[in-house]
């Protein structure tokens, strides 16, 4: 008697199913490796490093939350924030406030030169933060600077800029005249894809430039507008460059404290103290990340 015995079942291919959700990971799959290497490996770490200590004595030690109880009861942490944010209130508004105006009169047409004036006004934030700070550092300056020879010539006093009362405005003109034209390019860009049939249509109305500008233009750059606030939002909590070169020229009104980041900074490289500077980074974050989000609420909510 003969035994057959079943033969095995071909090997099936890969269903298109399986072959398409691998092809997505092959697409997604290289930028997915460069964030967790560039960000959540460094946030991860920073997270490590502050629930540990550092002491002469004793070495590195474990103690949990402690470095973040002393991160909100440390007054010149504080002091950095209350002070970008007085920064943020005053600062951001003139900055957009201008860009805004800025773009409206290039799309108005009227223009004369319209493309030499948006390069014109474009053309500082292509210049570096440091540069720009140190340019601006030495047009201040009382004793060597465009403040000192003005005082020289006419025989005036000026009011200095690098001091306590006026320090904090004069990096906001720094910051202003940087980034004016970033921020105006975002809303002239939103401006051109107004469709020109609600011109046309606003025309025959009868409406006037500030009706236009006002029922057409603005709402339809609410987007823009809500992504440039926060934008603006952001770097102004991240503000290092200006205040750290300046430093240098008013070291008696510019603390190594002046603001959070610069704050953090200080404590890292010239305090040894990475643990607590870590700590105090991720509140920084928080803050920054919760009061970003707020003004994304907000401005979702008008646009509804």
């Amino acid at each position: 008697m003969t035994t057959t015995h079943p033969q095995a079942a071909p090997a099936r291919p890969p269903s298109r199913r399986s072959r398409r959700r691998w092809t997505g990971w092959g697409f997604i799959g290289p930028f997915v490796l460069v964030f967790a290497l560039v960000f959540l490996a460094p946030l991860v770490y920073s997270v490590y490093l502050s629930l540990f200590r550092t002491q002469l004595i004793g070495g590195t030690t474990f103690v949990g939350l402690d470095n973040y109880e002393q991160a909100l009861q440390d007054g010149r942490f504080w002091d950095g924030v209350l002070r970008v944010g007085l920064f943020l209130v005053v600062q951001v508004p003139v900055m957009l406030g201008i860009a805004l105006l800025v773009a409206l009169a290039l799309d108005s047409g009227r223009l004369f030169g319209k493309d030499f004036f948006r390069i014109s006004v474009f053309l500082p934030y292509a210049v570096p933060a440091v540069v720009a700070s140190l340019m601006w550092g030495f047009l201040y300056g009382t004793r060597f600077g465009l403040v000192g020879d003005i005082d020289d010539a006419f025989g005036v006093h000026l009011p200095d800029p690098l001091s306590s009362g006026l320090v904090l405005a004069s990096i906001g003109n720094i910051v202003t005249w940087e980034f004016i034209g970033y921020n105006m390019l975002i809303f002239y860009a939103a401006l051109r894809v107004v469709p020109h049939s609600l011109y046309e249509a606003a025309e025959i109305d009868g409406a006037g430039q500030w009706r236009v500008i006002t029922a057409i233009k603005l709402p339809a750059i609410r987007g823009a507008l809500v992504i440039a606030t926060i934008f603006s939002v952001i770097g102004s909590f991240q503000l290092f460059n200006e205040p750290a070169i300046l430093q240098k020229l008013a070291p008696n009104t510019i603390t190594t404290d002046y603001t959070p980041n610069y704050y953090t900074y200080s404590l890292s490289f010239s305090g040894q103290q990475h643990n607590y500077s870590a700590t105090v980074a991720i509140v920084m974050g928080v803050i920054t990340m919760a009061v970003a989000y707020v003004v994304q609420l907000r401005g979702m909510r008008k646009g509804a």
